[in-house]
């Protein structure tokens, strides 16, 4: 047994330096020896685009097929392309959101290069669902940048907006194409969710669509060709008095065809003889039931299908008109449902046959 004198002190052992543990260094600070640093670093470069940012790229593959050659998107954005199909006529890419839908204050911005000679066709899995927002500042958008060049088409043929009520939303969508270039677009949007009673009760929902003729220097804009816009405020009455749902006649959808371009030509001018053929208000058939039987037994296929569809425009209220615009053919829509305003664009569409031609029945599949 041994005795320490009081004068001497007890010295204890030194810990090891830090520099003997692994992934710590002696310069570490108190914070730094609690919550060491990561060593481990990603060896993929840091993403350049920002939240909801999107593009897409189609080209002619080495087979003689449309393909991608680029898709990326950022959350809330979210893009699919399934396998391509040995005899697929266009490439193909899903439109959706996480969660089905946008919240009060999301921004999305897809960009689309369709390079020349290739074919893409854009769909939805149902209705791009607007959620409600706080407030009119908190303002949910959506931006579509698209290129098309010289003898490449676009089919753009989705799901309609469904903007939710006390939603606020903006959508615009600019278009700009080659002399050669080919586009089909549908947009439309809801009165909301009819089976909660909405009616368009969304507080604002604005869209604008714009085609633009690209010019040969980089630096110039282009030649504008269409710019259509709509805006829809239930804040504000109409010069009547009126407020919206009153102005929209009891139509549960509204939207508008814009056909442009070599691919799409025949479908316009289908659009434009169909229209020209409509009956006119206060026209009267003064013919005796003897004549009118006559005519029938004489009349065309084409007749006889223009009759069951204007039959099947008034039972779903469908009012349509269309006309010739710097190139393009404009058609605006109305319906009291959608599936009234789903029906009678797909049947338009599918019995003109071009569009499932070209770009193959899947570019039709959000009109079924």
């Amino acid at each position: 047994m041994s005795f320490i004198p009081r004068s001497q002190t007890v010295q204890a052992a030194k810990p090891a330096p830090l520099s003997a543990h692994r992934g710590w260094t002696a310069s570490l600070d108190f914070q730094q020896q609690i919550n060491p640093p990561n060593i481990m670093s990603s060896p993929f470069p840091k993403s350049s685009s920002a939240a909801g940012e999107g593009r897409v790229v189609s080209k002619v593959m080495p087979n003689g097929l449309s393909g991608l050659e680029t898709v990326t998107y950022q959350y809330p954005l979210k893009l699919i392309s399934p396998r391509p199909a040995v005899d697929q006529k266009s490439a193909l890419v899903f439109l959706l959101s996480y969660g089905g839908g946008l919240v009060g204050g999301d921004s999305v911005s897809l960009a689309i290069d369709v390079l020349e000679r290739s074919r893409l066709s854009i769909v939805t899995q149902g209705h791009t669902k607007i959620f409600r927002s706080p407030s009119l500042s908190v303002v949910t958008r959506q931006t579509l940048d698209v290129r098309i060049a010289n003898e490449a088409g676009l089919c753009l043929l989705p799901d309609p907006v469904q903007p939710f009520e006390s939603s606020v939303y903006e959508q615009a969508q600019i278009f700009s194409v080659e002399p050669r270039a080919s586009l089909c677009l549908l947009d439309w949007v809801t009165q909301g969710r009819q089976a909660r009673g909405e009616d368009w009760s969304f507080l604002r929902w604005k869209g604008r669509n714009e085609v633009w003729l690209r010019q040969d220097s980089a630096t110039e804009k282009g030649r504008l060709l269409v710019r259509d816009a709509i805006a829809l405020d239930s804040t504000v009455l109409d010069t009547t008095g009126r407020p919206l749902k009153s102005s929209l006649h009891a139509h549960g959808v509204i939207g508008t065809l814009i056909l442009r371009g070599p691919h799409m030509a025949s479908l316009g001018d289908f659009f434009l003889v169909e229209f020209a053929a409509l009956p006119r208000l206060g026209i009267k058939d003064f013919r005796t039931a003897e004549a009118k039987a006559a005519e029938d037994s004489r009349k065309t296929t084409q007749q006889k299908w223009r009759e069951g569809r204007l039959k099947m425009e008034a039972a779903h209220n469908v009012i349509w008109s269309a006309a010739r615009v710097r190139g393009c053919v404009i058609v605006r829509f109305g319906a009291g449902t959608v599936e009234g305003g789903r029906v009678w664009v797909g049947e338009m569409l599918q019995t003109q046959g071009s569009v499932a031609e070209l770009y193959g029945d899947q570019a039709l599949m959000c009109l079924r």
